[in-house]
């Protein structure tokens, strides 16, 4: 009777055993299965990102093309522009001059015809006179020399005169004037300076 009771018992712990095994067999697969869900899911948000990467960097490359097409448009642009206004910088001032152009070739013409050349001089003058009025309109002015005291800033010293009709060191005669362009100095005066005579010099001693 012991014999059938072990034998029932240990049919039971076979039984028991074999039973755990098939379970554990089952649900193996099971597992595998979960995992290559998980790995097809990863793999699908992976190429969607990359994807999304993908249209992100080809939209910056598109961005970086027009706008490197329009700074390229903006130079030859900007180019043009320069070149056009170096071109046509002084088309006012050469308008502004014309009309004195006339004017002198009309004295010209006269001069050959009469016989009074007082009146060609004056309308030689009023000549001048018209050349500086427009170059004044562009921020030319001339330069007071006679007289006043020699100044290197705005003098240049042609030749040095003794005498004693000046103070020392003062202009005396002016050979040609000095311009200023909107106050910068474009052109020196030149001048001759007085000096002392020799006699000035021992009278003042």
């Amino acid at each position: 009777m012991m014999d059938n009771q072990h034998k029932k018992k240990k049919n039971q712990t076979h039984h028991h055993e074999s039973k755990s095994a098939e379970d554990a067999k089952d649900s193996l697969p099971e597992t595998e299965v979960k995992v290559e869900v998980q790995a097809d899911q990863d793999s699908e948000a992976l190429r969607k990102e990359l994807e999304e990467k993908e249209k992100e960097a080809k939209d910056n490359l598109d961005r970086f093309l027009r706008v490197a097409a329009d700074l390229e448009n903006y130079k030859k642009r900007a180019a043009r522009e320069k070149e056009d206004y170096l071109k046509f910088a002084n088309e006012d001032l050469i308008k502004a001059i014309l009309p004195v152009i006339d004017n002198l070739e009309r004295a010209v013409n006269h001069s050959e015809k009469a016989v009074d050349l007082q009146s060609l001089v004056t309308g030689v003058k009023l000549t001048i006179q018209q050349l500086l009025q427009s170059l004044n309109k562009f921020g030319l002015s001339s330069i007071e020399s006679v007289g006043k005291p020699f100044d290197p800033a705005v003098h240049e010293a042609m030749m040095v005169v003794e005498t004693d009709q000046h103070e020392p060191n003062q202009v005396v005669e002016e050979f040609h004037k000095g311009y200023l362009l909107h106050d910068r100095l474009i052109r020196p005066a030149g001048v001759s300076v007085s000096k002392p005579t020799p006699q000035g010099t021992s009278m003042t001693n």
